[in-house]
């Protein structure tokens, strides 16, 4: 996909929700590099959550800076990064937007706990309880109309999830 103005792609919501692997179909057809929120995530967060415990906004800053700042790095060196990352409130789709210096469309897959609850239990290997996925819908502040945000419905199909955030990011993002 070309036309767009340099950018980053951030795909977000609840764990298990599918943002990893929406991000992962996004960033190939983009030929883009691709960040998986996790992996920024400190050794105390992941035992925190490992843990069952919900971070808190302390928990979140560093991380968010830090994924912010590889995005915003891959953005200015190749115009285009996708992530996926829960950016579960305003506050931290804004903090991570500022990290990177770059402009971020959001990508909400959007869903009812449960629907995704299932798919959370399913998980091998995550770090992330599921019995934390209340406490995210708790958390979850969807975008509002004056961010530049899409929301969708995660049990799509992935091809299908793919048009629609191209043809809206073509609105939104395209020179």
């Amino acid at each position: 996909m070309t036309g767009l103005l340099p950018c980053a792609v951030v795909v977000m919501g609840v764990s298990g929700c599918g943002k990893s692997t929406l991000a992962s179909h996004l960033a190939t057809y983009l030929a883009a590099p691709a960040f998986e929120g996790d992996d920024f995530h400190s050794s105390e967060s992941v035992a925190k959550m490992r843990g069952g415990q919900p971070l808190d906004d302390a928990d979140r800053w560093p991380w968010l800076d830090r994924l912010g700042a590889a995005i915003g790095g891959a953005v200015r060196e190749r115009g285009i990064a996708v992530a996926a990352c829960s950016a579960l409130k305003r506050s931290y789709r804004e903090r991570l937007e500022r990290a990177a210096g770059v402009p971020i469309a959001f990508i909400l897959l959007d869903g009812e706990p449960a629907e995704i609850a299932p798919r959370l239990a399913a998980r091998a290997g995550h770090y992330m309880a599921p019995s934390l996925l209340d406490s995210q819908f708790a958390t979850l502040e969807r975008p509002d109309g004056d961010e530049r945000a899409l929301a969708l419905h995660c049990y799509r199909p992935v091809d299908a999830l793919c048009g629609e955030v191209f043809a809206w990011l073509r609105t939104e993002l395209g020179s």
